[in-house]
């Protein structure tokens, strides 16, 4: 039969201008046009399997199924092959000749239309593709053949300017190849490295062999898509170290597949360490989206809030309606959905540590608490969630004494063992997750007398374990939680109350403080007009720095201490932010001194006995040295200059 010779042909639909379009607008980066192509050969071989299974006679059925790639950097060219389903004439004038065409649309109507059973795992819906081959390409050549036996096989010629040609082809075999020489400026990808780098990114997981000049370069296979039960520890934790780059394995996983109102799998890795620069938010990674198997985005924010973004893996879902580059996913109540059942999901796995895998949790909110502390301010919907996997410090387990961790006190029936740190002193501002408190703990603890939650926030343990303001709480024996992580100071305010009890911050002039009439100290305490006296002049001394001066009901063994007045903002909290804005005008303070201190005492006697000087010169170093301990103190060395003076006077009598 005598082939029959070039015809010339006109796209449709206006190609010119939507060409023109795509090719320079429609793709951000051009390396995508591998993806494209690959996609196009995959759905083709989905196509011809389906033809086999279902018992259709094909074309060479003995061919194997795969995507050969041939490329040449002295040449500089590039072709990709397949042994899919391949095109016939109406193909090449319908689908390739328009862009609103899509062959694959076409075959899921047409199987939909026979009432077969539809292999999902099709990619396409939109037909364009292969246009994407025009940005680093001046002309294209497709030579194919259809799965029909009956069918002739064709050769298709276009530089993407407004026609194509077409000509009968002598290839014997199903499939197709399209072949072009690379723009002098897209000559990279004539290199066989930089072709196998965009398959391991983008095409890795392809169901079918990749080869590039004869290497096999894809995993083939994509794991998510297993059954979990087939899926080994290695071959998980392969996957794991490809797509995060992690040495180490990860701390535990969630294989997903979801099916019914929506459907899509998913599997995510909760890695042991956080990344190096893991804090800066703008290197913040999502996970990685797929639409069957296809690599469509790396970094896809939608998938997950941003405090869980330390998860990393990769969902993949048929449902989603992606735009016609598949770069970037159009607004759907799909994506919408699977970011809640992933929220939901994470969350349970790390309650579930929390519960029954406390070491596992211990290395977990070591890594991430900082993180995740950040949501309360964010995802309101999971705000109760966040609360309950708090933990932190408290007066109980930093000080001798300290009794067992939430986990040790939950699973004591369990027969759940000790904290490896013990119970002795914590000195060690590493202590162990063991010896952090959950605030239901707490409120357990409570005696009923208490009705609030009470807290105090600083840089380090050490420092708040030596903070004055403890001391009425210690004497007390009435536990205060010690919040050394900066976020707390951020966080920890916000949530207002916990089982209908306030959180308060110790470092409130107003909290309601009783006086312990047993104490011996109290009968020797500054009263009277001999105390006003000595409040008047410290409020000189420390002048309109202060809110206010007054005796202190919290002091047991210091002279003096700073805390906040009503208004003001807690001193940690400011602290950090006058770090991150200099302009950030400072609160004042209220000035508390402790009537009963013997210091107190012994300057209401030297001002009976009318050394003023001598009493100012002390309210002053108090006032400074209260401004010391809590970093406030602009001027050491005065500080230092008037201590010394103190002393000369004292050493003298």
């Amino acid at each position: 039969m005598e082939k029959t010779s070039r015809k010339q042909y006109e796209f449709k639909a206006e190609m010119k201008q939507l060409l023109h379009l795509i090719v320079n607008s429609l793709y951000t980066n051009p390396e995508v046009f591998l993806r494209e192509l690959i996609s196009n050969s995959s759905d083709a071989l989905n196509k011809v399997r389906f033809k086999q299974v279902t018992g259709e006679e094909v074309q060479s059925p003995r061919l194997p199924t795969r995507i050969k790639i041939e490329v040449d950097e002295k040449e500089q060219t590039f072709s990709i092959e397949d042994t899919g389903i391949g095109m016939n004439f109406e193909d090449l004038t319908e689908r390739l000749g328009t862009v609103a065409g899509s062959g694959t649309m076409e075959f899921i109507r047409q199987l939909k239309s026979q009432k077969n059973k539809l292999d999902g795992n099709l990619i396409g819906q939109f037909g364009v593709g292969f246009y994407s081959a025009f940005m680093v390409a001046e002309q294209i050549t497709v030579e194919t053949r259809h799965a029909d036996p009956e069918e002739k096989a064709w050769i298709w010629i276009s530089d993407g300017k407004g026609t194509y040609e077409i000509e009968e082809s002598g290839r014997t075999e199903r499939g197709t190849r399209i072949a072009f020489r690379l723009k002098d400026e897209h000559k990279e990808y004539a290199k066989v490295e930089r072709i196998k780098q965009l398959i391991r990114k983008y095409s890795n997981f392809v169901d079918y062999s990749i080869l590039v000049n004869g290497e096999e370069v894809n995993s083939r296979g994509a794991v998510w898509h297993k059954n979990k039960n087939e899926v080994t520890e290695e071959e998980r934790n392969e996957f794991y170290q490809f797509i995060s780059n992690d040495f180490q394995e990860p701390m535990d996983h969630l294989h997903l597949s979801m099916e019914g109102r929506i459907n899509f799998k998913a599997l995510l890795f909760v890695p042991k360490k956080a990344k190096p620069d893991f804090f800066r938010t703008e290197n913040l990674k999502s996970l990685q989206l797929y639409s069957n198997r296809v690599f469509v985005r790396e970094n896809c924010e939608e998938l997950l809030p941003e405090y869980l973004r330390f998860v990393e893996g990769v969902v993949d879902s048929e449902d989603l309606p992606l735009n016609v580059s598949r770069e970037v996913t159009q607004y759907s109540p799909v994506m919408t959905k699977i970011r809640e059942v992933l929220v939901n999901k994470i969350f349970g796995m790390i309650e579930y540590w929390a519960e029954s895998e406390p070491d596992k949790f211990r290395t977990f909110y070591d890594e991430f608490g900082p993180l995740i502390k950040s949501g309360l301010n964010s995802d309101f919907a999971n705000r109760d969630r966040i609360i309950e996997l708090l933990r932190f410090y408290s007066t109980q387990s930093v000080e001798a004494g300290a009794g067992k961790s939430d986990v040790e006190t939950e699973k004591s029936g369990a027969g759940a063992g000790k904290s490896d740190s013990g119970t002795g002193n914590k000195t060690d501002e590493k202590t162990a997750l063991q010896d952090m408190f959950s605030l239901k703990s707490y409120v357990e603890r409570m005696p009923d007398s208490q009705k609030e939650i009470y807290y105090l926030s600083g840089d380090s343990l050490e420092e708040l374990k030596r903070d004055p303001r403890l001391e009425y709480f210690r004497k007390k024996e009435i536990e205060v939680l010690l919040l050394a992580d900066p976020v707390d100071a951020f966080v920890v305010p916000g949530i207002g109350s916990y089982k209908e009890k306030p959180l308060k911050s110790i470092e409130k002039a107003d909290l309601d403080l009783e006086d312990d009439p047993d104490d011996e100290k109290q009968k020797d305490r500054v009263s009277g007009d001999a105390l006003e006296k000595l409040i008047a002049v410290f409020k000189e001394e420390a002048g309109d720095r202060v809110e206010d001066v007054v005796a202190s009901r919290r002091l047991v063994d210091s002279a003096a201490t700073l805390t906040v007045g009503k208004e003001g903002m807690d001193s940690h909290l400011e602290r950090m932010m006058k770090m991150m804005d200099q302009d950030t005008v400072p609160s004042k303070r209220v000035l508390e001194i402790n009537p009963s201190h013997r210091v107190i005492r012994n300057m209401s006697r030297l001002q009976e006995a009318g050394n003023d000087e001598m009493v100012r010169l002390m309210a002053r170093q108090l006032y400074d040295g209260a401004r010391l301990i809590q970093g406030e103190l602009e001027s050491p060395g005065e500080f230092v200059s008037r201590m010394t003076r103190v002393m000369e006077q004292v050493s003298t009598k």
